[in-house]
């Protein structure tokens, strides 16, 4: 597991499907390019969901794993298209 800085952290623990994703884009759209947002959700649904979003929107999944407080996302912002 490497370490990663994050740039901005989104809590979405409790948030059931859609919502971890919608906040997520939301927190993205505010981020400059290479920036990194860390994500805590306990959503086990969103061990799919952001694998699939990061795909969709061109935005670069760099790890996630199963922490204490919940699931941990760390994804990298790219140049923002049609998101």
């Amino acid at each position: 597991m490497a370490e990663y800085q994050e740039n901005q952290l989104l809590d979405a623990r409790g948030l059931l499907c859609p919502m971890p994703i919608v906040k997520a884009g939301k927190v993205m759209r505010g981020m400059e390019d290479g920036e990194v947002l860390k994500i805590i959700a306990t959503d086990r649904g969103s061990i799919v969901d952001f694998p699939a979003w990061c795909e969709d929107t061109g935005n670069e999944l760099l790890e996630w794993h199963e922490g204490d407080d919940g699931l941990v996302f760390f994804i990298k912002k790219v140049e923002e298209e049609d998101w």
